[in-house]
């Protein structure tokens, strides 16, 4: 059979008459659109040639598309200029993409039979690179700079067509074909450029003419509109390239200017409590780091500077103070590191996100000042009389329990920054002893409150001798109920007094000064009666009881002439009083004598009767200081408004023997540690050795480093290490 050929020359009139139909209609021309037995004699006709000359067909679509453009894209755009010119560029680009589309209907089977088999660009590729080269070649620069108008445009305020700049960046992208090759060189470079130099005059003006806060408002405010601007319109990857721009231009040129605006400006934000404002500064200056190291050291630089000022002032005025007005005195300033503390740790949680160089310089700024003394005191010592006053809820520190909560909270928080922890454990459990035994309405739940927010703060064993003083005060009261219940069932009741007994365990509570007293006949008794209940009960040969009179009160009724006052007095005291039972007049040497005191204690206690507030005694001479040759006389006329009052005797407390204590343990800590990291180790060298025996003891105090020396060389004496025998600077243990 005979192969059928085509007249290709009529073929080809036919398809170019179809495609100037399409074009027509493109154009805007009243043509009515294909219909389908249009569509299917060009879709035929197309066939038939590609049967015939598929290369020349092939070259006929890619020369058809040129001259398209040339004649009527490329032409239309030149005769517009600025957004108009803009607008016809977008129209044209959209319009070729339609006849690409369109074409490609058209030609679809050249492509599977032809361009694919002999890997030829397909027809999309083709048509980008007929109209990059026809016509984005000729009209980019006039259009980029027509983009960068309008852009500058809206950064002054203005209203712009955001979709026709998304359209004319596309074009950009688009001609690339996937790379962005022509984005970057023909547009994004002066783009970038561009807006260097308007931040660049911008800048200039604001730094001069604007406050610190204005100005970090604006660069804020340009952040975010260029932001807005690259996710509305430029291509995602220019984000970083413009945010360095800007930054460079509003905080890297302007610097110097910045920095001192930043240092009279950033702690004026910090004082006033402008937390937007500081929002807004740590923001910005997370991408500059240079800017935010400035800030983070202004930060520390300010708490540093508050808290000395704290300090100075409370010193200022401990000076001026009595014993009592100093005490309360480091109470108001307790409250205000507390109130410092709250606001500064508010601005890292709230304006610095968490950040952990912002919380790390609150911490070295709390920890510079709150290791200061002020009138002698430490702030451990300060902390832990805080915590006292608040728990015996006294004066102005009558909380509720939330509050008392709340406070104890915040004062155990204070407690990470302060150095010397072991002086603060131990303040605290010498006023722990004084509220269990001496305040009857000790709150043990709110100790206990207490000592799990300081065991979870600081660890187990740090409040583990103040839970055992909370336990014994339980197991005492116990003890006394089972006293009663013995007395009662013995019926012992010719005692001559009521007696309560709070026996305690050795070593868990502070030391108290012992002294043989000689107590009257029915004190003793009552002590006899006790102890052989406590034996019975307890045995002979477990535990042994050793009376603390230092630490004993009594209730005695002071049978005056004007009326009965009851008195609250130690045990001491009580038996000082007692003597004037018997005796109308007694002399220094007599008291001292008969109840076996030394003239320290004996001094104390009778300045406490006849020279303080309460004159139970009369003494002669009527001086202010006792001496070896007073004379003393029951003062039968003393009254007081009050019907029980309690006498209190002073107490001198020696602090250069509490640090002497603190110096002792700190010895015995320190050698523990050392044993345990060489026991562990076995072989070490000295700044091995003294590094971690630094790290392990930190938690409760800072060793001094002469200090480890001395007690290193003691473990060698005692032989629980020893030298190497080649290098001195190495020890081993002593297995």
């Amino acid at each position: 059979m005979e192969e059928k050929r085509i007249d290709f020359a009529q073929e080809c009139k036919q398809m170019v008459k179809g495609i100037l139909k399409l074009i027509w209609i493109l154009e805007g021309s009243p043509e009515l659109p294909f219909n389908s037995k249009e569509y299917m004699m060009l879709y035929t006709t197309i066939y038939n040639m590609c049967i015939e000359r598929d290369l020349q067909i092939y070259v006929k679509y890619k020369k058809v598309l040129e001259l398209y453009l040339e004649n009527f894209a490329l032409r239309a755009i030149r005769n517009k200029h600025d957004e108009y010119m803009l607008k016809e560029l977008a129209q044209r680009w959209s319009n070729h993409k339609v006849m690409v589309r369109q074409l490609s209907l058209f030609f679809s089977y050249l492509h599977r039979c032809y361009i694919t088999k002999c890997n030829l660009p397909g027809f999309n590729e083709v048509g980008i690179s007929c109209f990059r080269d026809g016509v984005y070649m000729m009209v980019k620069a006039d259009a980029r700079e027509a983009v960068i108008t309008l852009i500058n445009k809206e950064r002054e305020g203005g209203q712009i067509d955001r979709s026709l700049l998304k359209n004319i960046v596309d074009i950009f992208v688009e001609v690339g074909l996937g790379k962005l090759d022509h984005y970057e060189q023909d547009f994004e470079i002066q783009m970038l450029d561009d807006t260097a130099n308007y931040y660049k005059s911008k800048g200039t003006i604001w730094i001069e003419v604007d406050s610190f806060q204005e100005y970090l408002s604006k660069a804020l405010e340009c952040f975010r509109k260029e932001n807005n601007r690259v996710s509305h319109y430029l291509h995602s990857s220019t984000w970083q390239k413009l945010r360095k721009k800007v930054h460079h231009e509003l905080f890297g040129t302007n610097g110097s200017q910045l920095t001192r605006k930043v240092y009279f400006g950033f702690p004026a934000l910090l004082t006033n409590d402008k937390v937007e404002d500081l929002s807004r500064i740590y923001r910005i200056s997370q991408r500059i780091p240079g800017f935010f190291k400035l800030l983070v050291d202004l930060f520390k630089e300010h708490i540093t500077a508050e808290g000395t000022v704290l300090i100075q002032q409370e010193e200022e005025a401990a000076n001026n103070q009595t014993a009592r007005g100093s005490s309360i005195r480091g109470h108001v300033l307790i409250r205000k590191i507390i109130k410092a503390h709250d606001k500064y740790m508010a601005y890292v949680n709230d304006c610095f996100m968490i950040d952990t160089k912002f919380h790390k310089a609150l911490k070295e700024a709390f920890v510079i000042f709150c290791n200061k003394t002020v009138a002698g005191c430490t702030t451990a010592e300060l902390l832990a009389a805080f915590c006292d006053n608040i728990l015996k809820r006294r004066g102005s520190e009558r909380l509720i329990d939330e509050a008392i909560e709340e406070n104890l909270d915040k004062v155990v928080k204070l407690l990470v920054y302060i150095n010397d922890k072991d002086l603060f454990a131990k303040y605290c459990r010498k006023n722990l002893a004084r509220r269990l035994l001496f305040t009857p309405d000790a709150n043990e739940e709110q100790e206990r409150i207490l000592l799990s927010m300081l065991k979870q703060q600081l660890g187990g064993n740090f409040p583990l001798n103040m839970e055992r003083m909370v336990n014994d005060m339980i197991l005492a009261r116990e003890c006394q109920s089972q006293f009663l219940k013995h007395l009662h069932n013995k019926k012992i009741q010719n005692l001559g007094m009521d007696i309560t007994v709070t026996v305690l365990t050795t070593g868990s509570w502070p030391t108290y000064k012992t002294f043989d007293l000689n107590l009257p006949s029915m004190m003793i008794k009552c002590m006899e009666v006790f102890k052989r209940f406590y034996d019975l009960r307890y045995g002979r040969k477990t535990r042994r009881l050793r009376w603390i009179y230092s630490s004993g009160t009594c209730n005695v009724n002071g049978n005056f002439e004007p009326k009965i006052i009851e008195l609250i007095v130690s045990t001491s005291q009580a038996v000082i009083l007692l003597l004037f039972n018997n005796a109308d007049r007694l002399s220094y040497s007599e008291i001292m004598t008969r109840l076996n005191l030394s003239h320290e204690d004996a001094g104390r206690l009778l300045h406490s009767l006849s020279c303080s507030k309460y004159k139970i005694l009369n003494k002669e001479p009527n001086t202010k200081s006792i001496s070896p040759n007073d004379i003393f006389q029951y003062n039968s006329k003393f009254t007081d408004k009050m019907r029980r009052i309690k006498i209190p005797i002073t107490q001198h407390e020696d602090k250069r023997k509490m640090v002497e204590d603190l110096d002792n343990d700190r010895q015995y800590t320190i050698d523990a540690a050392i044993v345990r990291i060489m026991k562990s180790r076995m072989v070490l060298d000295y700044q091995q050795l003294q590094s971690e025996c630094v790290e392990m003891l930190s938690p409760l105090f800072k060793p001094e480093i002469e200090t480890i020396k001395k007690r290193i060389e003691h473990l060698i004496a005692t032989d629980y290490l020893e030298r190497d025998r080649d290098n001195q600077n190495i020890f081993k243990y002593v297995a």
